[in-house]
């Protein structure tokens, strides 16, 4: 695979390095749904995180998708599968209703102008992504699969690529130099946190065991910074 982040190469190969197409991807606006005068967040279809179907239903306010499309609706999912957890309910709960506003908030982000909804790929850990001939076809390129797909905040891409790694500082620098992290930036590396959060949650869904305490310990470290 060529390391040029533009420009075509022999054989049919884009010539993309993957943060370049991510960063293309992130760049890309939603389309504007039927009875709906702009762009909004969601997706016109259910779609799975492993296993776990995703309500998507349309929202105008980021804020709102992650709280009812995410969150609460993954909580309800956990208890479903591990029972009720009154210590992990009442972290939940106060992490959407202090955490998440003071973050992430429509009055907050990007300096209260909000931000627009683009494609997101929804799924993006390292067991992801790999190299193919797109359609059998030119040279072996960086591509991505497997989506749970979704019009959000392109930051929220960023949670499980974090979780997981695999991604390192040089494709961080180059995604990001092409499309720009949100203000307020210096609470970047907290939303990220916060968008992680989710993963680890359906992580303890799917799974149990020592998700729950990934979860716990983001949620505990954002409501001590952002809950009073």
């Amino acid at each position: 695979m060529s390391s040029r982040s533009s420009g075509a190469s022999e054989g049919g190969s884009s010539g993309m390095t993957l943060a370049a197409k991510l960063a293309k991807l992130h760049t890309t606006p939603a389309p504007i749904p039927e009875g709906y005068a702009k762009p909004v967040f969601g997706f016109p279809k259910t779609t799975c995180c492993g296993d776990t179907p995703q309500p998507n239903d349309y929202k105008e306010s980021w804020a709102d998708f992650y709280v009812q499309n995410r969150l609460l609706a993954i909580l309800q999912k956990c208890e479903g599968n591990n029972g009720k957890d009154a210590e992990f309910r009442s972290l939940v709960e106060k992490t959407v209703n202090a955490v998440v506003p003071r973050l992430i908030g429509d009055d907050h982000l990007n300096g209260g102008k909000g931000i627009d909804p683009v494609v997101v790929h929804g799924d993006l850990w390292s067991g992801n992504k790999g190299k193919a001939r797109i359609g059998g076809k030119g040279a072996v390129e960086d591509v991505v699969f497997d989506p749970s797909a979704v019009y959000g905040h392109n930051e929220y891409e960023l949670g499980i690529m974090n979780m997981f790694g695999g991604f390192g500082k040089s494709f961080f620098c180059e995604y990001h130099n092409i499309c720009p992290k949100t203000p307020p930036v210096e609470e970047y590396q907290d939303r990220v946190s916060l968008y992680e959060l989710y993963h680890h949650m359906n992580h303890f869904c799917i799974f149990g065991g020592s998700y729950r305490s990934g979860a716990v310990s983001i949620m505990k470290k954002l409501n001590q910074k952002y809950g009073s």
